[in-house]
């Protein structure tokens, strides 16, 4: 797909890994259909329009399901992005008193929301990850087991380094000592072929705009049916009854309050179908490239890549340091000289950073995507060697 025309067409845009860009038409085109055509609200009237409204978001509810191995589409709830997903997660299902253990990788979706729930008596183990971000299912279960644990918390792959934690050995720990997995997907779903039913969490948060290529302003959260989980806002619903004061107990509508993000979620299931009609050659276009970029940078004197080398898989990002130059500089550099979209920083995620020894000044992260090119790489490429040359 050629690059949108506009004042950014000529970018070589390399920061997917904060949001994809640009959306696919039809993702695009369900979005315009949802402003122009359903503009019912859906669950709200019984008319035509607020009907065909509710049928487009029960269709993107169910391709969302279908893509991501979710078996009852009740279980996956529409929510305003994976940070708020994660917060359900955990805030509706830990308590003061309880026990969770959690990978020094996270992102700070998880970190600031257990921050505000140790502050209120949750009790925290980290686990610390290696030097290329892997979380050893030997330390966490070892630590799983040193005392009653409520939850077993990770990331299924990591902002900074593209590391893929173990998920489903981490799923046999949790389960064998009575604890229940949550999961920030966020960089995983799209650019990894997840299947819910078999990776077995109890909770699993996904970004919408990311790998999954839907618009801005939309996740998605799975739920286990035989979780209880409490949610955080309430409000009006398309089902149950309105003069009852208390939330329907019945899923979705229990945690979708408020009138939904209708173009968000049509929008995310056109990408849903998208993604299972040509997700697998996305994915290996992206492992190409990153092949590509990886083994590029490890021929430019003074780089260090964060996280697993080469020949092990990771999601479509690598995070790089240079021995003199800032991250900031270089990134700066990229986008004024070169026109090349990068970020630099601590991507959100300080734990991370902390944990593969990168956390005084962060990182250069370049993400390929749907759109990436093997002569964006390249240009990439050459514009990091003048820049440290």
């Amino acid at each position: 797909m050629s690059r949108p025309e506009g004042p950014h067409s000529n970018m070589t845009y390399l920061d997917h890994a904060a949001t994809s860009w640009p959306k696919p038409a039809p993702v695009v085109d369900s979005v315009a259909r949802a402003l122009v055509e359903l503009g019912g609200n859906p669950g709200r009237g019984a008319h035509a329009l607020a009907l065909s409204t509710s049928r487009a978001v029960f269709e993107a509810r169910r391709t969302c399901s279908e893509l991501l191995g979710v078996a009852d589409s009740r279980s996956l709830l529409f929510q305003p992005s994976c940070t708020v997903a994660c917060n359900v997660m955990l805030k509706g299902t830990l308590r003061r008193g309880d026990r969770v253990v959690v990978g020094s990788m996270e992102h700070n979706a998880v970190v600031r929301p257990l921050a505000r729930l140790k502050a209120e008596g949750l009790k925290v183990e980290i686990v610390r990850a290696d030097s290329a971000g892997l979380i050893d299912p030997a330390d966490v279960e070892r630590v799983v087991r040193s005392g009653p644990t409520r939850a077993l918390i990770c990331q299924h792959a990591s902002n900074v380094t593209g590391t893929i934690q173990p998920l489903g050995d981490l799923a046999d720990i949790a389960h064998e000592n009575g604890a229940i997995l949550l999961v920030d997907g966020a960089q995983a779903a799209g650019h990894l072929s997840v299947d819910i039913d078999s990776i077995r969490p109890d909770g699993y948060a996904a970004s919408g705009h990311k790998g999954m290529l839907g618009p801005p302003g939309i996740g998605l959260l799975y739920l286990s049916p035989e979780l209880e989980v409490a949610e955080l806002i309430q409000g009006g619903t398309g089902g149950g009854s309105s003069a009852s004061s208390e939330m329907p107990s019945h899923r979705p509508d229990r945690y979708e309050a408020g009138s939904g993000n209708t173009p968000g979620m049509t929008g995310l299931g056109a990408a849903a179908g998208l993604l299972a009609e040509k997700g697998d050659s996305f994915r290996e276009h992206s492992s190409d490239l990153m092949r590509q970029l990886h083994e590029g940078v490890l021929d430019i004197a003074g780089f260090r890549v964060l996280g697993p080398p080469p020949e092990e898989p990771r999601v479509p990002l690598l995070s790089i340091v240079h021995k003199t130059i800032e991250p900031d500089r270089i990134a700066f550099l990229l986008d004024r000289d070169y026109s090349v979209a990068a970020r630099a920083g601590l991507h959100c995620a300080a734990w991370a950073h902390e944990s593969v020894g990168s956390l005084a000044g962060g990182a250069v992260r370049l993400s390929v995507g749907w759109t990436t090119q093997a002569k964006d790489v390249d240009r990439a490429l050459c514009a990091l060697r003048e820049i440290v040359s």
